[in-house]
């Protein structure tokens, strides 16, 4: 498929959130830092698509909470769901890989903040790790 026409869909769990993504997303990153797991029970696993090509469809539950001077999430207020991470001054949103609606054919490529990662489990895959960002290191890291 053509990845210009491609489009992607998720949302949250209750529907109050649905959108679009047109292009490419990227492959899966973990991030284990301490807010992904806060928010999410372990760590969280992200896509990533420019700005630009995210159309939201519904966002009658879409709420943003400002976690930091840097970022953004978004998540749905009726039913909890974690939806976005988005930089303030990146062109480019985080996707919790969750959301999308599957097939994704996504592959996870690699590991960061490994160096606030839990104790309670392992890394056990020979992808990339980084101690903190990835700064753009792995492939379409949009920055």
């Amino acid at each position: 498929m053509d990845t210009n026409t491609e489009v992607t869909t998720g949302g949250c769990l209750c529907g109050a959130v649905r959108y679009e993504i047109k292009g490419p997303l990227r492959d899966i990153v973990n991030c284990h830092c301490s807010m992904c797991q806060k928010l999410h029970g372990i760590y969280g696993a992200h896509s990533k698509a420019r700005k630009i090509n995210i159309t939201m469809t519904n966002e009658t539950g879409l709420s943003w909470y400002k976690t930091s001077d840097v970022a953004q999430r978004g998540f749905c207020r009726d039913c909890g769901s974690s939806l976005f991470w988005q930089p303030f001054d990146l062109d480019a949103t985080g996707i919790i890989a969750g959301s999308l609606d599957g097939p994704t054919n996504l592959k996870t490529m690699g590991h960061i903040f490994v160096g606030e990662k839990s104790d309670f489990y392992e890394i056990t895959d020979d992808l990339p790790q980084f101690e903190k960002s990835s700064d753009g290191k792995l492939v379409n890291d949009y920055k």
